[in-house]
């Protein structure tokens, strides 16, 4: 058995924005089509720094990055812009008027509010100490300049243009030190104001820390480089936040906006911009007090019995997780006010941890997201988001997180759109007035109707298969089929005969009737509630007034149509005005959602969502289909969690015969109730996804759910076009849509699936089938020019995470702050950061006795296979050999394997050869770079395979990009990095790990340890998880 230890790579990551700098390199992260591309790789968390932690899921990043050797910064004439901040301790109060003011109700009276905000024996309530940024006017610190309300704990804007220069003095006035460190602006070593080993001399050290009593002043530069592009907005989103231990700095309050913007935008040296009216800075987080420096302080001052206090307890930790915008929730953030016809800017931004994944909603209006129509804004920790909104529509309007778990949390606020005297913008409805009749139904709904597991044959029911839990009847185990609600189509207001589904409607399972509409249209849905619960309809992605908003919040009204009682009805006016339209950047029709709102937790948990389609005038024939489309698929991919349904209590009581509250004590009750699905089922039965190869398909995809509910839907066998580039997956989140085009030239049966690990497992994959129909226009023939030919071998080894330690070490000084010791330290019944693995390595031809040295460059590749590489219009063929132990394969992404199915099996000794072909739909759409960036792995067991170590990086380029040795004409080196956390005890070799590398008596070390589990997943940027 070899031994391997991962190489070195420029340490930028933390550069954020996607764009950074390293060592004389300006660099560039283009997400691929796998899941998660576009997560960040700076996430607050107690665990690694700048470690990427989604725990419960695969958690796949796949990134190209291109750089190029830069030269100093360019700085255009501009002005020098003086900030004085000063670092302040203050109480923080989440909720300062004592109510939860969406519901109307005092916190004491609300449960959900209580849970966060009521102060009791062992519970801090709604103040904590912080740390904020105060703006002062002059070095004297002694006249504070007010900042909006709406900033919240936010420290203020800063603001500069291109050519600019930023100095910000900081004053610490508080008890711990602190720095100040940017996002978006070019600094040098000595303005950087992060704290860690970088080898720096000591006099480009004095920005790491400004103790308390201490000032120090930062210089930052806007270059020519660091500039907004032609496609980006006037101005760009980043943030600014101390970085001595970001995580803990950043949970203990100091983090602000910084805007960066083109030459021109503001007003002279002052802080005002002239493209907008007003503009918002808001940040979407979890804030996590358990993080702070100050929660010792915070429990013995506001905790009533400070010794009852155990911070390990699970309750009192989720007591301390605001769910805030701007450090407010449950409605309390104030003074969110514009004018109808106002051209506003949103500044949006996420922080946090794994948790923070948040869909921000502005109900009643639409967004422009980069030259895109949406009315959500997908946050991740470390990313920001410019969204341009004209609002039309006065009221007081609910902004809001959508993902099921914040929405309870209260991490929502109102803005108020008022009449003013401005001109709103023009709703001219020249359409069709389009009528739907939709009915909330009651129904016995099946995740499984044929009692198969479609790609093994296996039953649902059948004993140690994955899908059991969730399938096989039992005393506490309710099976596959629950009580839920459907809307339903009906043909006339008298709600007496229902619409009968089409064969091509077949496959929308649950969902209910696709609503279509053109710009111009006006909808009338004409809603009758049949369920025994109230329900409602709310859209996105139309024009609705007050009355017709389908859900109920504290907003000085009270309309008929926010909550429809049993058996009575009500008619919803939504209009599709212009300025809601698709828009330039967009395809012809956007894909967007309706859902009941009563409850938006529990109603959609009981079932009630359905599509909804808004296209461009002339898009839709008379058949209301879409004109060059030969196929229309929709697919919702969500865990349904059953235990958040109206009908749960029913469903204990119909199917087991009993009352819910014996049952709801089994531990794994509630798990078998969270149904991984897409449209409503499960392991492949999901019917009628059938097309002919050549058609022309639109896939309108959608999410929702909960924290759990990331997912990334890969497209097996063919690819897709997303906004004009080349993918084969959608990433989705609650409450967002996509879009994307098929032309199928691969026939088979092939696999829809999420790639999140878990949800793949537990039944969230379908499958669609492409037949040849002996059509006029079938796909585009295919013609290859050339091939390339790659030896790869899996190989075992052993493989060390971290085989130098002392970067983390020095950082940490030992100390407690380390958070490293739970993955590396092999104490106590751990593993330590040595695992045996198996990898994929090259050889120099199909002897597989000479191994290839990894060219200058590639070192950085550390535990992934070699770069293999590509031009549309070739083949590559992949000579394997298996020297591992155990059956492996290779399978990659976006290619076309010309046989259907799962790719050969290589048992060990095995020689197999792989065929993959490379057709102009493998290769960069139009809007992408010279190269697309896939992926191959081991798809023996997807999962298993992978997190074993089985990856490795495969691009593909357009003619002539590529120079005879695989490397890119238009940049000077090239990046692959995968952002993973390779959960090890989903490993093949988990067993083998625990015998040699655990000290002592490895027969007494529990799997299923909750503390061995979480040692045991390596937060990993391809070579070290230190």
């Amino acid at each position: 058995m070899s031994q391997e230890h991962p190489l070195p790579f420029p340490r930028a990551c933390a550069g954020g924005g996607g764009r950074f700098r390293a060592e004389g390199w300006q660099c560039w992260l283009f997400p691929s089509a796998l899941p998660f591309a576009g997560l960040p790789c700076e996430t607050a968390q107690v665990k690694p720094p700048k470690a990427l932690s989604l725990q419960a899921v695969m958690g796949l990043v796949w990134w190209l990055l291109l750089c190029v050797p830069t030269l100093s910064p360019i700085i255009a004439g501009g002005v020098t812009r003086v900030y004085y901040l000063g670092i302040h301790e203050v109480d923080w109060n989440y909720a300062p008027t004592g109510r939860n003011v969406l519901a109307n109700q005092s916190v004491a009276h609300n449960s959900q509010a209580a849970a966060f905000l009521q102060p009791g024996k062992d519970r801090v309530g709604s103040t904590y100490k912080k740390s904020v940024y105060k703006q002062y006017t002059d070095s004297t610190y002694t006249a504070e300049i007010p900042k909006p309300g709406w900033l919240g704990f936010l420290g203020p804007v800063i603001r500069a243009e291109v050519g600019d220069t930023l100095k910000v003095h900081l004053k610490n006035f508080a008890t711990r030190p602190y720095t100040i460190h940017p996002h978006g602006v070019f600094y040098e070593k000595d303005s950087e104001g992060s704290l860690y080993p970088d080898m720096s001399p000591q006099d480009q050290k004095k920005d790491d820390a400004v103790f308390p009593g201490g000032n120090y002043t930062y210089t930052w530069t806007i270059p020519e480089d660091h500039s907004p592009t032609a496609d980006d907005p006037n101005c760009l989103t980043w943030i600014y936040h101390s970085h001595i231990d970001a995580p803990r700095d950043i949970a203990s309050g100091l983090i602000g906006p910084l805007l960066t913007c083109k030459k021109g935008i503001l007003t002279g040296s002052s802080q005002r911009r002239q493209d907008v009216d007003v503009d918002f800075f808001l940040m979407f987080s979890v804030v996590d007090e358990n993080l702070s420096w100050y929660l010792d302080e915070n429990i013995a001052s506001f905790c009533i019995d400070p010794g009852s206090v155990d911070k390990e307890d699970e309750e009192f930790q989720e007591s301390n997780k605001m769910h805030a915008i701007n450090g407010y929730v449950f409605g309390n953030l104030p003074e969110l006010t514009m004018c109808a016809g106002d051209d506003v800017s949103w500044h949006l931004f996420g922080m946090g941890n794994e948790i923070d994944v948040h869909t921000a909603f502005f109900h009643g209006a639409t967004l422009n997201i980069r030259g895109h129509r949406t009315d959500v804004a997908s946050l991740f920790p470390a990313t920001f988001v410019t969204a341009d909104m004209i609002p039309s529509n006065p009221g007081r309007w609910l902004l809001s997180c959508q993902v099921n778990d914040h929405i309870q949390a209260g991490m929502g606020a109102l803005y108020e759109v008022r009449p003013c005297s401005r001109q709103a913008l023009p709703s001219t409805l020249e359409g069709r007035v389009r009528k739907y009749y939709i009915a909330a139904k009651e129904v016995q709904w099946d995740y499984g109707p044929s009692g198969l597991e479609q790609s093994s044959g296996r039953r649902l029911s059948e004993a140690g298969s994955p899908a059991e839990q969730y399938f096989r009847r039992s005393l506490y185990r309710i099976g596959g089929v629950y009580w839920k609600a459907k809307y339903v189509e009906y043909t006339d207001e008298s709600f007496r005969e229902e619409k009968q589904q089409s064969e091509e409607e077949k496959h929308l399972g649950i969902l209910g009737p696709v609503i279509k509409a053109e710009v111009g249209d006006t909808i009338l849905v004409t809603f009758f509630n049949k369920a025994s619960w109230p329900f409602s309809i709310q859209p996105h992605g139309v024009s609705y007034g007050k009355a017709w908003e389908g859900m109920w919040y504290h907003d000085g009204l009270s309309q008929n149509g926010m909550s429809v009682a049993p058996l009575h009805n009500f008619t919803y006016r939504w209009t599709v005005p212009r300025h809601v339209g698709p828009m330039a950047s967009d395809p012809p029709c956007l894909t967007w959602m309706y859902s009941s709102a009563v409850n938006p937790v529990k109603d959609s948990s009981s079932g009630l969502v359905g599509p909804l389609l808004i296209c461009q005038p002339g898009t839709l024939d008379d058949n209301n289909k879409q004109k060059g489309i030969d196929r229309e698929f929709y697919l919702l991919f969500s865990v349904f969690d059953e235990n958040l349904s109206w009908y749960l209590n029913a469903n204990i009581k119909y199917y087991l015969r009993m009352e819910e509250t014996s049952v709801k004590k089994d531990d794994g009750f509630k798990e078998s109730n969270r149904m991984h699905a897409i449209n409503g089922f499960m392991f492949g039965n999901l019917p009628g996804l059938d097309m002919c190869d050549g058609d022309k398909v639109s896939w309108h995809l959608l999410g929702l759910g909960s924290e759990a509910d990331v997912h990334g839907a890969v497209f097996q066998g063919n690819t897709l076009q997303m906004n004009g580039m080349r993918r084969d997956s959608a990433n989705l989140f609650p409450h967002t849509f996509a879009t994307a085009f098929m032309q199928p030239d691969n026939s088979g049966t092939f696999e829809i699936y999420c790639q999140t690990s878990n949800h793949y497992q537990y039944g969230m994959r379908e499958q669609y089938v492409v037949s040849k129909c002996g059509k006029r226009d079938p796909a585009p023939s295919r013609r290859y020019t050339g091939v390339r030919t790659y030896y790869l071998a899996a190989e075992e080894v052993v493989w060390d995470y971290a085989p130098d330690r002392s970067w983390e070490r020095e950082r940490h000084n030992h100390s407690e702050e380390s958070y490293a010791d739970v993955f590396l330290s092999n104490e106590n019944g751990l593993l330590g950061s040595r695992y045996k693995k198996a990898v994929y390595r090259e050889y120099m031809d199909g002897t597989f006795q000479t191994p290839k040295a990894r060219k200058s460059g590639d070192e950085h590749l550390g535990i992934l296979g070699p770069f293999l590489w590509a031009e549309v219009g070739e083949i590559l063929n992949v000579v394997f050999k298996n020297n591992a132990s155990r059956p492996y394969s290779v399978h990659a992404h976006g290619v076309l394997e010309p046989h259907a199915g799962q790719p050969q099996v290589a048992n060990p000794g095995d020689i197999v050869t792989y065929r993959w072909e490379v057709p102009e739909r493998s290769g960069p759409g139009p809007n992408d770079s010279a190269c697309v960036p896939w992926i191959y792995y081991s798809a023996v067991d997807t999962v298993k395979d992978m997190y074993s170590g089985l990856i490795g990086p495969l691009k593909v380029c357009r003619r002539g990009a590529l120079r005879s040795d695989g490397t890119r004409k238009d940049v000077k080196r090239e990046f692959a990095l995968l952002f993973l956390v390779f959960d090890e005890n989903q490993s093949w070799y988990l067993e083998e790990n625990v015998e040699h590398y655990s000290k002592g008596n490895h027969k007494e070390i529990s799997l299923m340890d909750e503390k061995f589990v979480e040692s045991n997943k390596m937060h990993e940027a391809t070579t070290s998880a230190d």
